[in-house]
């Protein structure tokens, strides 16, 4: 690749009303591939320069492509994955660390973010909330309520939690086989938000290309904005019968020739006792309960996830 190819900045637009409010950013293209949060954030871009939109409280700050090298090659990541491992670099040995350089302090700055994706296999849009108010090391959060609503306003039915420590649980799996691993790898966006004392959810929008994808982020940034008193839009209502899933194991591949049972679809119905793969040598891995595949990665690298296990929660009955 060379150099003139590479980007050398982010391109950040900013929205202030005159009366006091939220500061809100919003993100799309954290994963170069996942371009429906960048449709829907450019069409309200327009919006709000033909003065369709107007922002009367607060700041919105978007950014429609938030890392612009694996946007440009159409692919998940630049050097690395973004949202992995998100943390400020003295000295940056990747495109990804130079990124994390400006995001970190936009982030801080904010009080909300919305960031939107898409995932690889077919599936309903879904929200990834985080943990529960607690003081523990892994995942601290003093305003769990306030993400909740938030979540549960933008126009989906289905919840996650469990993210972050269940990836932990992974990082020690991997660091017994010996794998060199860091807790915390595994903090993205929402995790630096959070720790800044903001509230963070991510909107997973659909299939990479399913044609309604940019539909779903765009109404979720109008609720978003609506919800939090932003225009003048009418509060959008809240789900009154919200589907939660916990995640709550993470499954590596270890070998190249490790295989699904079959084609998988994330968040498929899994019944305990239900075979969901063979490792190389024949071990069969097998479901503990009654739950749920979620995120299965045919394409999963050598001591990378694999796929996830789930359970019912009852986390926002």
């Amino acid at each position: 690749m060379t150099e003139s190819l590479i980007p050398t900045g982010l391109s950040v637009y900013q929205f202030a009303g005159f009366q006091p409010g939220p500061k809100l950013i919003i993100l799309g293209a954290v994963h170069g591939n996942e371009t429906c949060g960048t449709e829907a954030l450019q069409r309200l871009n327009r919006e709000i320069d033909s003065g369709e939109v107007t922002i009367n409280k607060g700041t919105l700050t978007i950014l429609p492509i938030t890392n612009p090298l694996a946007y440009q090659f159409q692919r998940r990541h630049g050097d690395r994955n973004l949202n992995r491992n998100m943390s400020r670099s003295d000295e940056p040995r990747d495109f990804e660390d130079r990124v994390c350089n400006v995001l970190c302090p936009l982030l801080e700055q904010h009080d909300v973010l919305l960031d939107l994706h898409s995932f690889q296999a077919p599936g309903i849009p879904f929200a990834l909330i985080g943990a529960p108010n607690n003081e523990g090391e892994i995942e601290p959060i003093a305003r769990a309520e306030q993400e909740e609503v938030m979540a549960m306003s933008l126009g989906v039915n289905r919840f996650v939690e469990g993210w972050l420590d269940t990836y932990a649980q992974g990082v020690q799996d991997r660091k017994a086989r010996g794998v060199d691993a860091r807790v915390d790898y595994g903090v993205g966006t929402t995790e630096t938000m959070r720790r800044s004392g903001g509230i963070a959810v991510t909107l997973e929008c659909g299939q990479h290309d399913d044609e309604t994808a940019p539909q779903t982020a765009y109404t979720a940034i109008r609720n978003t904005l609506a919800h939090l008193e932003m225009t003048s839009d009418d509060k959008p209502e809240v789900v009154s019968h919200p589907e939660v899933i916990r995640l709550y194991r993470v499954i590596d591949r270890l070998h190249p020739d490790d295989v699904f049972t079959k084609q998988w679809l994330s968040f498929e119905k899994i019944d305990q006792g239900a075979v969901i793969a063979r490792r190389h040598d024949g071990t069969q891995l097998v479901s503990d309960r009654d739950g749920w595949i979620v995120f299965p990665n045919n394409n999963a690298q050598v001591n990378q996830e694999w796929f996830y296990l789930a359970a019912q929660s009852n986390r926002l009955d």
